[in-house]
């Protein structure tokens, strides 16, 4: 088969994803093999893939391929979130462009063009999974709207409300005035932004309305003002909620209101009287120190209003719009009522100045609009009553100190943000003004009586008087995340069919990877709903991504138009190619500065595989069987002759060196042990994007870029057919390792390298040995000298073609007779020996303790050769002085980590025996 000129993604990857499906090989049901498990985090269905997706997904992908080739039961469970707030919207607008109002439609008419939408659109974002090479198991998909799972969220509500967990209240919440819903806390998203800060002066009169000469802040306003200066001055963003003030509140201690207290002032343009009140939550050097309290529109006022017992007047709508109880511009929208009203202000000499400002202001993460702080009958959960085991598996502070964590997070920073929640945590308002959803199971009478049940017929059975009773089912649904709460175990039914063999098999689960920005929205309720229901954690590992972020830092939105077409990139570059530009870039935890760089990166390295692999498959016409003399070598894992094979022995005593592909494929059988035990840790510790680089490392530079080098036949020379079969199983068994990250091109390879017996995405992982480290450290030595070579052949003008002699100097000779072969062929020496003199007239290289004499027909120019030396000796002992008084310095000492001492103790000793061989070089010219 004749392999294309560069690897073709395009041309490879729908073929092999197909080919995994007819085989079945991401299904998985239970059996005696050790499970492991992960739920996807249900993308919404109005989702499509982005940056965000891509990582979090790969990262699942990544660990469940190698729990697979583990020999584990991989199960990875796809599913979508039916997404309340945002496919409501997508509903809507769908109707708007066939010309319909959402208001002109029953409840039930609006759903089934909900269910149509959702049928339609719903599962685009899964699909484009399959595109990323996501392995999950199609046959396990979930919908938190499937009816058994519709059953167990509604049977969970009636659930809690009997166990008075939920209640029914009117508080304070975050309002979404596009939506006309209510939001969590979670839900609102604090961004700093750019405002007006508004001096209004507001005028004082007595207890009987007389009007009273006091002062706050001097009117900066013409002295001919019909207040005088009978005025106290409140500084505020939001002038449009003025006519729902009720008080104002001055500190207790401020000397500057002392005369106001118990007196009154008058509300601009509504003239309402309001009492000055006075309270230690004022904060006296912020505006003038006069707080106006608006106990409808906005938190912190509300609890005031509840503590001094203030009117609560409520003047917005639900839309936003100004309402009948605000008296002035009645309809008009909140942010054009703040302009006129202000130009209403300062046309009656209320408007003191205006200065700019800048403060964080929340906004409705589903639809980007400023959220209103408002008074609402809601329903709430009693989060105390469930949270505290949520706490222990996480924090489980055994004795005044941390014991072993029954959940643990990776990175274990986290686990800071989530004690600070958990322990401060406050009620949860689950319902929403929504119907696309869960509906709440309350109905009320005429009286207005609740009456909470699974179901009407559910609820005339349990109180037979409301069968008679007109009764109106809540228009409300539940908060989309009260349903993915129960994640975990009702994808596997846990809850619907408790005890069933999957539940049984598959929980708790075994990671999540999840976004820290929903570890209050999903993973707290998830851990208290595991707890609650099936008496158990819901997972025992959290893996939270970083934020993928642009160049400049700024987080991908489509507002910014920073986030890049997926779809469009693995087109381009191919899924392998994302997969690794994504992973290379994503260091655990932190955020991911994306740059299409990375993925450029991963091109590149799809195409030096390709040109490895053929490489090493053009070598098939050129084996050759014939036994060399050293074939049967064992090992040359040491370099003392009273440790090596007699056979090998005997060689080096006659100066006979070992054949160069010998060492090669010892070495590089060490160090792809070496590499598989780094990555084995690397992976356990949730370090993925250092396992990537490790396992890259391995095949670039390792592998390409020396071992193939060592072992590459001459031009048109044979090769021996020890060398390529064991070439071609390393190959394999790198391709292997690197699967989990990049799975297509590994496949590809992996069935292009040998007729196989079985596909790489199923195929089990052998144990590796510990790797020799006696062979490792030879070929440190080895790449570390040639490296060395070259550079002074190159610095020396000594073109690489051009023959040396090399001579060395070193107290263990026997350490170089295994790879003396290898070395005079990477540096073109047509002879090695060993000296313990000085060779003059030689270019001298020092690699560590040894020396190296490079003897060349060509003329040396000793005068040049000179000059350099002494800049390199210059450097060298300037090098030497900053090591010196790095380990003079006792604090350094006293607390570095000792391997950080060992290196630079390391660094003077190389420095030392580098100045060493400089000065006998220039003594060798002179």
């Amino acid at each position: 088969m004749e392999l294309s000129k560069n690897y073709l993604p395009n041309e490879v990857e729908a073929n092999w994803y197909q080919h995994w499906l007819d085989k079945g090989y991401f299904n998985s049901v239970p059996d005696e093999r050790e499970p492991y498990t992960i739920v996807i985090p249900p993308p919404n269905v109005t989702g499509v893939l982005h940056m965000g997706h891509a990582l979090n997904n790969t990262i699942q992908d990544i660990l469940i391929r190698r729990a697979r080739m583990h020999g584990k039961n991989a199960c990875w469970v796809p599913g979508t979130d039916h997404a309340s707030i945002a496919t409501e919207a997508k509903v809507v607008a769908m109707l708007r462009e066939r010309g319909i109002a959402k208001s002109s439609l029953t409840r039930d008419e609006f759903l089934g063009y909900a269910w149509e939408w959702k049928e339609k659109y719903g599962g685009i974002i899964l699909q484009q999974l399959k595109k990323l090479g996501c392995s999950l198991d199609w046959n396990r998909t979930s919908f938190t709207m499937d009816d058994d799972y519709y059953q167990s969220v509604i049977k969970i509500f009636v659930q809690l409300h009997q166990k008075g967990s939920i209640y029914r209240g009117k508080r304070m919440i975050n309002w979404d005035v596009r939506a006309k819903t209510a939001l969590s806390d979670e839900e609102v998203i604090r961004k700093e932004t750019k405002q007006k800060l508004y001096h209004i002066r507001y005028q004082l009169v007595n207890a009987d309305n007389t009007p009273l000469k006091a002062i706050g802040e001097k009117a900066e306003s013409p002295n001919n003002s019909p207040l005088g200066d009978g005025g106290i001055i409140i500084a505020t963003v939001r002038p449009e909620t003025i006519m729902g003030d009720t008080a104002i509140c001055v500190h207790p201690d401020d000397e500057r209101y002392n005369h106001l207290h118990g007196k009154f002032a008058i509300v601009p343009l509504v003239n309402r009287l309001i009492p000055i009140i006075t309270d230690e939550y004022v904060t006296m050097d912020f505006g003038t120190g006069a707080l106006k309290v608006t106990p409808a529109h906005d938190m912190n006022d509300n609890q005031l209003g509840q503590k001094h017992n203030l009117e609560v007047i409520d003047i917005f709508n639900d839309d936003g719009t100004l309402g009948e109880a605000a008296q002035i511009f009645v309809g008009v929208e909140r942010f054009e009522a703040r302009k006129k009203i202000v130009q209403q202000l300062e046309a009656e000499n209320f408007l003191v100045k205006i200065e700019d400002y800048t403060s964080e202001v929340g906004y409705s993460e589903r639809t980007d609009t400023v959220v209103e702080p408002r008074l609402s009958l809601q329903w709430w959960i009693k989060m105390k009553d469930i949270s505290s085991p949520a706490l222990k598996a996480v924090i489980p502070a055994r004795a005044g100190t941390d014991g072993e964590e029954e959940i643990k997070f990776y990175p274990p920073k986290f686990k800071n943000t989530y004690r600070h929640w958990m322990e401060n945590i406050r009620d949860w308002c689950i319902s929403r003004q929504l119907w696309w959803g869960h509906r709440i199971p309350a109905w009320y009478d005429e009286d207005g009586n609740v009456y909470v049940a699974e179901s009407l017929e559910a609820l005339h059975a349990a109180h037979p008087e409301t069968a008679k009773l007109p009764l109106r089912q809540d228009d409300d649904c539940l908060d989309t995340w009260f349903s993915s709460w129960l994640w975990p175990f009702e994808v596997f039914k846990g809850f619907s069919n408790p005890g069933n063999a999957d539940i049984k098999y598959y929980y708790p689960t075994n990671t999540l990877v999840t976004a820290p920005e929903i570890i209050f929205f999903w993973v707290a309720r998830m851990i208290m709903a595991g707890f609650e229901y099936m008496g158990e954690k819901p997972f025992s590992e959290v893996y939270f991504t970083g934020i993928v972020r642009d160049k400049l830092g700024r987080k991908m939105s489509k507002q910014l138009g920073n986030s890049p077409d997926l779809l469009g990139l693995i087109d381009q570059y191919g899924a392998d190619a994302v997969r690794f530009g994504i992973m290379v870039s994503s260091p655990a935890g932190n955020d991911l500065m994306f740059d299409e760089s990375a993925l450029e990166q991963g091109r590149n390295f799809n195409n030096k595989l390709w040109n490895a692999l053929k490489l090493v498959r053009g070598w098939r016409s050129r084996i050759e069987a014939t036994p060399t003399l050293v074939q049967s070598i064992e090992s040359i894992s040491s370099t003392t002759d009273a440790s090596l094979p007699d056979h090998l022995s005997t060689l080096i005593a006659h100066h006979t060196p070992v054949p160069p592909h010998h060492f090669a494929m010892d070495w590089f059988t060490n160090r792809m042990n070496q590499v598989k035990s780094e990555v084995d840790g690397l992976m356990k510790q949730f370090r993925l994007s250092e396992a990537l680089k490790t396992v890259y490392s391995l095949i670039w530079d390792d592998f390409c870029s020396w071992y193939l080098e060592w072992v590459k036949p001459g031009f048109e020379q044979p090769v021996e057919a020890a060398v390529y079969h064991t070439t071609v199983e390393f190959f394999e068994e790198m391709m292997q390792l690197l699967h989990p990250f990049m799975p297509f091109i590994t496949e590809e390879i992996f069935h292009l390298l040998n007729e196989q017996p079985v596909d790489l995405c199923v195929k089990q992982v052998d144990a590796f040995q510990p790797p020799v480290q006696k062979v490792l450290e030879q070929g440190e030595l080895l790449k570390k000298v040639i490296t060395s070579l070259r550079d002074a052949r190159n610095k020396n003008q000594v073109k690489p073609k051009d023959t040396i002699r090399l001579h060395i100097q070193t107290a263990s000779p026997a350490a170089y007779h295994a790879i003396e072969n290898i070395l005079s062929k990477q540096v073109n020496a047509a002879s090695v020996s060993f000296t313990n003199v000085l060779v003059a007239n030689t270019i001298v290289v020092a690699v560590e303790n040894d020396k190296f004499y490079i003897e060349s027909e060509k003329e040396l120019d000793s005068a040049t050769l000179k000059n350099d030396l002494l800049k390199d000796l210059q450097h060298q002992q300037l090098f030497l002085l900053s090591v010196q008084k790095k380990l003079g310095n006792e604090r350094f000492v006293q607390n570095a980590k000792p391997e950080v001492i060992e290196l630079e103790r390391k660094k003077q000793a190389d420095a030392e025996n580098r100045i060493r061989t400089i000065e006998e070089s220039l003594a060798g010219l002179n």
